[in-house]
């Protein structure tokens, strides 16, 4: 595979297309029906809780949140291979990966909430909390993939970057050092066309970001980020070279950020409708519900029962979460020992 795609020729991995339709049989992945539906359902899950907690945003229950509408197939792929006992490096865009790992919504709320709850996360091992910093995450999955490779213990490290983290210092020393010791970790470059409002043009000259795998002695591809069976049949081929001792490996998956940056951002501000319309064909969710619906898996009533299901399942999690915030003992836990007898007196 990465010699067939490798990023010197430019060419993007793909195995379906925008309508769903199978167009790489060679290296379509091997996935039961039940197990695919599971995942088409989580994905549908991190969209919609994605959507309402723009919504909490907009009310003033939570603070600041970067939407991941748009980009689900990249977390789906990773998490459908992420094994319990691998590491998970996120940046703050992987929703849908950190939900296959274990942590839970309530826990997503809490730190998007400001609590320090929300980054303890209480069943998801190997799991480290949301990097906001751009790239220095990837030093520690560097420094992560040494440790497994000196402990001689078969475990992956999936680090994610947005393709404005390819600009950082950070991100060249982690992929150079990684390559250099020859670690099993899979750095993930979700380029979503812009770091921020700056688009991925104006930050490289480079005719794709995999291609700096090249630099660096490291094997890397270019694959659809909007194409979940492409993202599967990626990451499972990775992680397969870094368990033999081939690591490390840098994915960039090419998607869309469909929402803004952040609730704080304006997409309107530095990118047109058209290019916006342009994307919209090429929809994670809507190719594979294609590809779900064609081989009769799937229906839109089933979707429209499901989706119901989960804005109760969010505004469950949002009031238990409100509740845990209205507690003052929580703020007080880990800083003094008994609360302060002015606190007490307020209660």
């Amino acid at each position: 595979m990465f010699k067939e795609y490798t990023p010197l020729k430019n060419k993007i991995f793909q195995v379906i297309d925008n309508d769903g339709k199978v167009i790489n049989t060679k290296w379509m992945p091997e996935i039961d029906s039940e197990r695919l539906v599971k995942i088409y359902k989580d994905m549908l899950f991190a969209r919609t809780a994605d959507l309402q907690i723009v919504s909490y945003q907009r009310q003033g229950r939570i603070y600041t949140y970067p939407p991941n509408y748009g980009q689900e197939a990249i977390a789906a792929g990773v998490g459908a291979v992420i094994k319990d006992h691998d590491w998970m490096v996120p940046a703050f865009r992987e929703l849908g990966t950190m939900l296959a790992k274990g942590v839970t919504l309530k826990e997503m709320f809490l730190y998007f909430m400001g609590n320090e709850e929300g980054s303890n996360f209480k069943n998801a091992n190997f799991t480290l909390p949301i990097s906001v910093p751009i790239a220095s995450q990837l030093i520690h999955a560097a420094g992560i993939g040494y440790a497994i490779k000196y402990n001689k213990e078969k475990k992956v490290a999936y680090a994610f970057v947005g393709d404005g983290g390819t600009s950082e210092g950070d991100f060249h020393e982690a992929v150079n050092f990684a390559g250099v010791w020859k670690v099993p970790v899979v750095f993930i470059i979700q380029n979503n066309q812009y770091g921020i409002s700056t688009p991925t043009s104006v930050q490289t000259a480079s005719e794709n970001l995999a291609i700096k795998s090249v630099a660096y002695g490291v094997k890397g591809i270019m694959v659809d980020g909007n194409d979940f069976f492409a993202m599967y049949r990626v990451v499972e081929e990775a992680a397969k070279l870094c368990l033999n001792g081939e690591g490390p490996v840098l994915i960039e998956a090419v998607t869309y950020r469909k929402g803004a940056h952040t609730t704080s951002d304006d997409p309107s501000k530095y990118r047109t409708k058209e290019e916006e319309d342009a994307w919209e064909e090429k929809d994670p969710m809507k190719r594979l519900k294609a590809y779900l619906i064609d081989k009769g898996l799937w229906s839109e009533k089933e979707e429209a029962k499901i989706i119901i299901q989960r804005r109760m399942y969010s505004n469950i999690f949002m009031l238990r979460c409100r509740t845990i915030l209205k507690s003052r003992r929580n703020s007080t836990t880990d800083i003094y020992n008994g609360n302060p007898v002015r606190l007490n007196n307020n209660n």
